[in-house]
C-alpha cells in the first residue's frame, strides 16, 4: 500500500535531480535570481561580443521549431519560453537519464511487475521533464511580464533626454537583469550588426508570448513606419501595463482562497484514501468483490478529475 508514497518520492527527487544537474552543467548564470543579466556576465569574463551573441542566438533559437511529434512539441514549446539552455537533443538525453533512474529506484524499492516499472519509469521520465520546462517557462513569463513596465518607463525616459530607440534598447540591456536585460541586450547587439529592432521586437514577442509584448511591438512597428511621438505612446502603454499588472494581482488576491479551496477539495479524497490504505489496508475487502464496486471507483476517479477542471474554470479569470 505504499507503492503510491513510493513513486510520489521518487518523481519529487528525480524532479530536484533535474534542476540539480541543469545548474551544474550551466552554472548559477541560468538562475533567473541573478542581479547581473547573463548577456553582462559573459561579457565581463571577455568573451567576443559576437561569441556571446551567436551563443545567446544559438539558445534561444534551438528551441524554436515545433517538433512534429505530438507528445515533444509541448516540451519544445516550454522549452523555448523558459529559454533553456539545454538542446533539444539534450533534452532528450535527460529525459533518457531520468528514465533509467526512475527504473532502477523502482526495482530496488518496490515489488512492482517489470511492465509496471516500464511504463511508470518511461511516463515518469516524459512527465519529470514537462513538469520542470512548464515550471521554468511559467516562472520566466511571470518575470518577464513584472520586469516589463519598469523596462518600457526606462525606454520612455531614455527617448525623452533625446537618445534614439536603439541606445534606449541598450540602456534597458545595460540596467535591467534577466530575463528581459538579456533579451533587449540581444536586440541591441542584433540592430549593431544590421538586424532592424522592429523585427526583432517582434520574433521575441512571438517567442515568449506575452501580450503586452506584443502590444511594445506592435507600436514600435507603426511608430517606425508613420511616425508620431513614440515617448507619449510608450509612456501610455506602460501605464496599461502597470494597471493591468495591478489588477491581475488584485484578481489573485481575491480568488486565493476559492483557487486553495478547490486543491483542497480536489486533494483530500486521494489523501484520504492513501491515508486507509496505510492505516487499515483491509478496509475495503468486504465491497470490493462486490459487482458495484469497480465501476463506483471509475466514477469517483472521473468526478475528481471532473471536479479539477471546473474548480480551474472558476478562478482562472482573465485580465
Amino acid at each position: 500500500m505504499t507503492e503510491p508514497l513510493i513513486y510520489a518520492a521518487i518523481f519529487v527527487g528525480v524532479l530536484l535531480m533535474v534542476e540539480g544537474l541543469y545548474l551544474a552543467i550551466f552554472g548559477k548564470s541560468v538562475r533567473l535570481a541573478s542581479k547581473v543579466n547573463r548577456r553582462l556576465e559573459l561579457l565581463e569574463k571577455g568573451e567576443d561580443p559576437e561569441e556571446v551573441l551567436n551563443k545567446l542566438r544559438k539558445e534561444r533559437e534551438q528551441h524554436a521549431e515545433r517538433s512534429g511529434f505530438p507528445l515533444l512539441a509541448p516540451l519544445g514549446d516550454y522549452a523555448a519560453k523558459a529559454n533553456i539552455a539545454f538542446s533539444p537533443a539534450g533534452l532528450l538525453m535527460v529525459m533518457l537519464f531520468v528514465t533509467v533512474v526512475v527504473f532502477i529506484a523502482l526495482s530496488l524499492l518496490s515489488s512492482a511487475a517489470l511492465p509496471v516499472r516500464v511504463g511508470v519509469s518511461v511516463v515518469m521520465g516524459y512527465g519529470t521533464v514537462y513538469v520542470w520546462l512548464r515550471n521554468k517557462a511559467k516562472k520566466r513569463i511571470a518575470l518577464f511580464e513584472e520586469q516589463l513596465p519598469d523596462a518600457v518607463e526606462l525606454i520612455v525616459r531614455a527617448l525623452r533626454v533625446g537618445h534614439p530607440f536603439s541606445s534606449a534598447i541598450n540602456v534597458v540591456a545595460s540596467e535591467m537583469p534577466d530575463p528581459i536585460g538579456t533579451e533587449f541586450g540581444l536586440i541591441a547587439d542584433e540592430a549593431t550588426y544590421g538586424m532592424d529592432i522592429t523585427e526583432s521586437l517582434e520574433k521575441l514577442a512571438l517567442r515568449v508570448d506575452i501580450q503586452d509584448l506584443k502590444f511594445l511591438a506592435v507600436a514600435v512597428s507603426i511608430q517606425s513606419k508613420s511616425g508620431g511621438n513614440l515617448a507619449e505612446v510608450l509612456d501610455g502603454l506602460a501605464k496599461v501595463i502597470r494597471s493591468r499588472f495591478k489588477l491581475f494581482r488584485r484578481v489573485r488576491a481575491i480568488t486565493a482562497e476559492a483557487r486553495w479551496s478547490g486543491w483542497f477539495l480536489s486533494a483530500f479524497p486521494v489523501v484520504a484514501l492513501i491515508m486507509v490504505q496505510l492505516i487499515r489496508p483491509d478496509y475495503y475487502d468486504d465491497v470490493k468483490q462486490t459487482a458495484l464496486f469497480t465501476p463506483a471507483a471509475i466514477v469517483v476517479g472521473i468526478m475528481l478529475v471532473v471536479n479539477i477542471f471546473f474548480m480551474r474554470m472558476m478562478v482562472n479569470i482573465k485580465v
